[in-house]
């Protein structure tokens, strides 16, 4: 779907992975996403609101707040919202069960798709081994990731001035990293064999911040990706299909958004 037509209607959305309260968060790309598209349901799976960065280093400009507020208008017009949280809004668990403002909290999911099938969704950092055995481990790796993310952000301001598109060079070294690309293989196994175990016909996560749609000893792994390097999004057609949308792709086709540029740290 090219940016700049009128909105699409998909059945289901789901969205991870923003990071609302760090300078990685591609706010901007988002916003232009929501503002081009609706649905029936729209999930959100975890880690909306980066809590960890937010306890060391308050960072909340306009465009952050303005998510949150078109998350809660679309949940306000009838879109069904499930906020299912991370590790990175862990906080918000407490409150699995209950409803705010239109958006129902819950530690999981299952969907069901047009055509029938059931997806298990949940973030999937209970099956990241650093996450769920060295916690300490896991804050250390986030702070190493953040100063990564701050360098992204400053090879793409460079960019932009030489008239070039976005690209992401955390997911570039994530892809050519022996060990990285070893974590994500192991993470989607624990998660596909997850399904299988609960007996449905495929899981969506998203916690690694890698988009993938595959098919893994007859179960369908879907992630839907995250909104600090790929600016992606997953959605399900009426007819069932689920496709990934990657909208920087989107955008730079037809362009329809800028990012802001980042603020002085």
């Amino acid at each position: 779907m090219s940016p700049a037509t009128a909105k699409a209607h998909y059945r289901t959305i789901w969205i991870s992975d923003i990071h609302l309260g760090t300078r990685a968060c591609q706010a901007e790309y988002l916003l232009d996403f929501l503002r081009r598209t609706e649905s029936d349901t729209l999930y959100l799976v975890g880690d909306i609101v980066d809590g960890w960065r937010l306890r060391r280093h308050w960072y909340w400009p306009q465009a952050h707040n303005d998510v949150v507020q078109k998350l809660l208008r679309k949940a306000r017009k009838g879109t069904r919202v499930i906020y299912v949280p991370g590790n990175h809004d862990e906080a918000a668990r407490q409150f699995c069960g209950l409803t705010f403002g239109g958006v129902s909290v819950k530690s999981e999911a299952i969907h069901e798709g047009a055509d029938g099938r059931r997806y298990l969704v949940i973030h999937g950092d209970q099956f990241d081994v650093v996450v769920r055995r060295a916690k300490w481990l896991a804050h250390v790796g986030d702070r190493a990731y953040a100063l990564l993310l701050n360098t992204n952000t400053t090879v793409n301001r460079i960019r932009r001035r030489l008239g070039l598109t976005y690209w992401s060079l955390s997911a570039y070294l994530k892809h050519k990293t022996k060990r990285a690309v070893e974590f994500i293989g192991r993470f989607e196994d624990a998660l596909t064999e997850e399904a299988r175990r609960r007996d449905v016909d495929g899981v969506i996560c998203g916690h690694i911040h890698t988009a993938e749609i595959k098919t893994m000893r007859g179960v369908l792994y879907v992630n839907d990706g995250d909104w600090v390097e790929s600016c992606t999004a997953l959605v399900e057609h009426e007819s069932g299909e689920l496709e990934i949308l990657d909208w920087v792709a989107e955008s730079q086709r037809e362009p329809a958004v800028q990012p802001a540029p980042a603020a002085a740290a």
